[in-house]
């Protein structure tokens, strides 16, 4: 064996051809699967799409690197089922672009912290950890209850994702900023838009605490409440095999 790897590396044209090979194998494992995808792929007719302000909660979240230190995708491990939740399914992140599954775990999963935690633990979390993990190694955002959320361009953010195939109708594109002022204030007369376009499931809600000012912690927290909650596909029983 050693001496056909001298062999090998002292030809170039043998050993490119020999790369040109692997990669050929390992790029036919990675693509063929995609050819199947929408028998692999489970459908969720109930998938609803993000609103205005909880996409623009997406944004600081992605801005902010949360991602590096949390994933969100629940393995079908039990040990990981048990602690979190039901696992993760493709369906649940059709409209994720950039998807945010992720691998490494400083802090805990947060596919399911929908609902998990008041909007008040958030806040509070945010702003210091600790006073609510004593043991956390988490940054404070505390920043963000002070930060005006920028709300004036949501429209062209839902025309981005709709020409990537999320279904956001015109309606939603030309009311983006008004629904993202109304889903933070519920006593606005701009609050009732944002149940009749995205549904009554939604929340609708003061998430910092302040109704006066729309914050990027307004955003962060509506947009974490609704981790794991936009469709119940995962909560389904899973139909036997053949039916």
């Amino acid at each position: 064996m050693p001496t056909f790897h001298r062999r090998l590396e002292r030809s170039a044209i043998g050993f490119v051809l020999a790369i040109i090979g692997v990669s050929a194998i390992g790029g036919f494992v990675e693509i063929a699967p995609l050819f199947t995808i929408d028998e692999t792929v489970e459908e969720a007719r109930d998938m609803r799409v993000y609103t205005p302000l909880e996409l623009a909660g997406r944004n600081v979240y992605i801005r902010e690197g949360c991602y590096a230190c949390h994933s969100q995708m629940i393995r079908t491990l039990r040990d990981e089922v048990e602690r979190y939740g039901p696992f993760s399914l493709a369906a649940e992140s059709q409209y994720d672009h950039p998807m945010l599954w992720g691998s490494k775990r400083t802090g805990p999963d947060l596919a399911r912290i929908g609902g998990k935690y008041s909007d008040a633990w958030h806040v509070a979390h945010l702003i210091n950890p600790r006073d609510v993990v004593p043991v956390s190694v988490m940054p404070r955002y505390g920043w963000l209850q002070r930060n005006a959320l920028r709300f004036e361009d949501l429209g062209r953010h839902l025309a981005a994702q709709r020409a990537l195939g999320v279904p956001y109708s015109e309606a939603m594109i030309a009311n983006a900023a008004a629904d993202a002022r109304g889903q933070a204030n519920p006593d606005s007369s701009e609050a009732g838009g944002v149940a009749e376009r995205y549904g009554k499931a939604t929340n609708i809600r003061v998430f910092d605490g302040d109704p006066g000012r729309l914050t990027e912690m307004d955003a962060l927290v509506a947009y974490l409440q609704v981790l794991g909650r936009l469709t119940d596909a995962a909560h389904k029983p899973v139909p036997a095999a053949g039916k």
